[in-house]
């Protein structure tokens, strides 16, 4: 072999935003509200008995500068949303979202939207009143937390512009919500333009504004103090992560219908959904297909429907500009997927959506909440004609930095990487989310798959570790919520304790990618109470039996009952996990803790094993041994380490041999959630409907990292790459990211991304080779591609490699130890090195 070596460059790993440094760090705002506070009683000893319901206000103020400065710094949070407008150009929206006691500030700079002279500056300040998937009220004292608040300062250079009495607002009760129910969490917004001044962006000057009232904290000990720091929202965090941004999308055509003769529904998605389902829908009179502008002419007390594709799955905040009489309404149905006349609906499609009702005049609809969507059903209702210019979409979300790649001779496994890489982008929000159509929550297991597909392809780890952040809001028990921030944190209620080990995963990941010990400190006392949390559940034998709540797993039908091989082995990975993370902290007494505890989990484990099949049973009820196996029980074997090593290749023959799998799941199937199915699960009944003895109940996309892991670590990666094809099935028709489920679900779901990941570390092979990267490990799959390139993000930069038949390449910012075909491995420093192979 002959070898040559360049020095490599490096490439910062997280971007450095511009400083916005205000010269006081102590808060000089003053909380401000709508209305005069009406303290309740109590002396904030206890929970408010009532709170405001959603609203949104306008607040705003004027300055002056003589010259724009190159930087004019600015701060701001809100309880619960602001948009900030100066001359009535949007300069940013927030805050994230977050616990109300780690509530955050965002910096802005002013000085891009300021001119010399007269400024405006205008914030719209929503409260929702109500938890909803991203937002759960304060626990508020006697008067902070009850209604909305806005803080905001400014460092004009010789003056400071903040929030108090002096500012004004402005209720136009212009915005409502449409009523909830079920799992919806994403707000409905309806907005009667009739309400809203036409230039209130720019400070309606005509509007019957009032001053804004101070908001003091009241509680014994507060002294009545309206300024920060104060109780609900603790001490005011900086932003942990960068802005969120997109293209604007533009649709270009759509199909319009006849005007007809419509139900009336006081939800707009109801509204339309009626109309799609019923005699005068779709496949009632003739539709067209024009381009937009749109001219239509529903009529006295008709409606006329237009669907437009945006042509892929797209997120973001929708604009419909349009030209109506006063009082015309457009009602709005975003979808994932298109409609099928006279097919009932399914039981998940999303009920998110949106109305709006003109002023006759300058009519444009810009959503405030963020809806993610492939086709828009708008139904039009007028007296008179109403022209739509345009419907737009600008997507908001959190952007992926850096030129992480790969690519290869294999066409299809190149678009996998794509797919994951756009699953995870749209639900890359202000934490990472489920989907961003249906949910828009921020489950604490799901994410661990889009924080693999981030650090792998991204070099900005903010939102990474944000995800632990967010995360690490333990209840007073200490398993995490299985969703954090909403109302099912708010309520306290059932969680999915295998979500947490999700969670401890990713704290592992951060301790492989980063080492950051600070930061793992901050973490590490809650993995612990994770792990702690199960051993009332622990046996004599060392493995955890009868576990409570919702030992979900994955969405396939694996077995968690009685004696669990799965949650043991879940558990176990943890504890050699958090051993990793102890020892880096220099913790010796947790080392040896969880260290001890997983030898006992080992020294039990064997219970469950099948030599006959040569894999592990899901689970024993009452000492009883159960027939069902599943790719999950054996790959949580393997990846636990608590199966020895040489039955590994046995594990992964049978689990993962294409011939035995059959797909299943206990609350899904035929595409959809099935109503019945769920029924039966909340009764405890569940039907083994295939040869729970002969066939292997397949992992669904979440879990599947889990096996691919499995069968990484035995060396099968053909067997890998085999499995990966399969997400090829998502990827039809316009649609261009991975789906929840095998055949049913939604069709982007951050959790089904593992596939990107994959090709990274199992394909090209980029790994940590010891915790923060000091050294990599590069193994690429040689025997599974003709050829495959790609540059993979470390903390010192892109380390880039590449190979083919003649040989392999790498330009590594960090030292590493590089694998060769026959298994050879040779340690190399920094730089650039060509090795062809003899």
């Amino acid at each position: 072999m002959a070898a040559s070596s360049t020095p490599g460059g490096a490439v910062p790993s997280a971007p450095r935003p511009t400083p916005v440094v205000l010269r006081h760090p102590a808060w000089q705002a003053h909380w401000i509200g709508p209305k005069p506070p009406q303290p309740n009683t109590g002396a904030g000893l206890a929970p408010p008995d009532s709170r405001a319901p959603f609203a949104r206000y306008l607040f705003r103020t004027s300055f002056t500068l003589d010259a724009v400065p190159d930087v004019v710094p600015a701060r701001i949070t809100a309880d619960s949303r602001y948009v900030v407008l100066v001359n009535g150009r949007e300069s940013g929206r927030g805050p994230i979202r977050s616990q109300p006691r780690r509530l955050t500030y965002d910096d802005l700079d002013l000085a891009p939207f300021a001119v010399p002279g007269e400024n405006t500056l205008v914030v719209l300040v929503t409260y929702y009143g109500h938890a909803n998937a991203f937002w759960q009220p304060a626990a508020a004292n006697a008067t902070l937390g009850r209604d909305a608040v806005l803080l905001f300062e400014a460092d004009l250079g010789d003056r400071l512009l903040a929030t108090d009495g002096s500012w004004q607002v402005l209720d136009p009760g212009a915005w409502q919500l449409a009523p909830s129910s079920g799992i919806d969490g994403i707000p409905v917004e309806c907005l009667d333009a009739r309400e809203l001044p036409a230039d209130w962006k720019t400070g309606a000057s005509d509007a019957a504004w009032h001053p804004a009232q101070l908001v003091p904290a009241t509680h014994l000990g507060s002294m009545a103090r309206t300024q920060p720091p104060t109780d609900p929202y603790g001490p005011l965090l900086p932003r942990p992560i960068g802005p969120l941004d997109g293209d604007r999308l533009t649709a270009t055509a759509a199909t319009v219908a006849a005007p007809v003769v419509t139900p009336d529904d006081p939800h707009p998605v109801m509204r339309v959904r009626a109309y799609l389902s019923g005699p005068t829908g779709p496949t009632g009179p003739v539709t067209s297909r024009a381009a937009f502008p749109l001219e239509l002419n529903p009529g006295p007390g008709r409606s006329q429907h237009l669907v437009v594709d945006m042509g892929r799955i797209v997120c973001g905040l929708v604009t419909l500009d349009l030209d109506a009489p006063r009082g015309a309404r457009v009602d709005l149905m975003y979808r994932e997927a298109p409609h099928a006349p006279g097919v009932p609906e399914a039981l998940s499609v999303p009920n998110i959506g949106a109305r709006y009702t003109a002023r006759g005049f300058d009519d444009s609809f810009e959503a405030v909440e963020v809806n993610g969507f492939r086709y828009i059903h708008a139904l039009v209702s007028a007296d008179g004609p109403v022209r739509i210019d345009r419907i737009t979409v600008r997507e908001h979300l959190y952007p992926r930095v850096g030129n992480a790649y790969f690519k290869s001779s294999d066409p299809e496994l190149d678009a996998l990487y794509t797919a994951g890489v756009r699953t995870v982008a749209l639900n890359s929000h202000d934490a990472f989310t489920d989907c961003p159509t249906r949910e828009q929550r921020a489950w604490v297991g799901d994410g661990v798959v889009h924080q693999m597909v981030h650090l792998t392809t991204s070099t900005d780890w903010r939102l990474a570790w944000r995800y632990l952040e967010l995360g690490n809001s333990p209840r007073a028990d200490g398993i995490l919520p299985m969703s954090v921030v909403g109302e099912i944190e708010q309520g306290g209620g059932t969680t999915i304790p295998d979500w947490s080990l999700h969670w401890l995963h990713g704290v592992h990941n951060l301790y492989r990618y980063t080492a950051d010990r600070d930061r793992l400190a901050e973490l590490a006392p809650t993995a612990r109470r994770v792990l702690a949390w199960y051993l009332p559940y622990l046996t004599a034998d060392g493995v955890l039996s009868d576990v409570p709540e919702w030992n979900l797993v994955d969405w396939s039908s694996v077995f968690a009952t009685g004696a669990s091989s799965i949650l043991t082995a879940l558990w176990a990975r943890g504890l050699r996990e958090y051993a990793d993370i102890s020892t880096l902290l220099n913790n010796r007494g947790d080392a040896a803790w969880a260290a001890g505890l997983w030898e006992r989990a080992r020294a039990g484990f064997d219970i469950f094993w099948d030599e006959g099949r040569g894999t592990y049973r899901d689970h024993i009820v009452r000492g009883t041994p159960q027939l069902a196996t599943s790719q999950a029980a054996g790959a949580a074997a393997i990846v636990s380490g608590l199966a020895p090593v040489d039955r590994w290749n046995r594990i992964i023959d049978r689990v993962m041999d294409p011939a035995r799998l059959v797909t299943r799941s206990w609350i899904g199937g035929d595409g959809t959630y099935d109503e019945q199915k769920i029924l039966d699960e909340l009764r405890g009944v569940r039907r083994v409907d295939w040869d729970a003895e002969e066939e292997i109940v397949r992992a669904e996309p979440f879990l599947s990292y889990l096996v691919h892991d499995a069968a990484a670590l035995t060396g099968r990666t053909a067997d890998l790459v085999r499995s990966l094809r399969s997400w090829s099935v998502f990827l039809h028709d316009g649609y261009d990211t991975f789906g929840e489920c095998w055949g049913w679900g939604s069709p982007v779901h951050g959790w089904s991304a593992t596939p990107t990941r994959d090709l990274v570390t199992h394909i090209l092979g980029v790994t940590p080779g010891e915790p923060g990267f000091g050294r990599a490990r590069i193994a690429p799959a040689y025997q599974v591609l003709e050829r495959a390139e790609g540059a993979v993000p470390t903390p010192a930069g892109l380390l880039s490699v590449s190979f083919d038949t003649a040989g392999v390449e790498v330009d590594s910012p960090v030292p590493y130890v590089l694998v060769l075909p026959d298994g050879e491995e040779g340690e190399h420093g920094p730089g650039r090195m060509r090795l062809a192979f003899a």
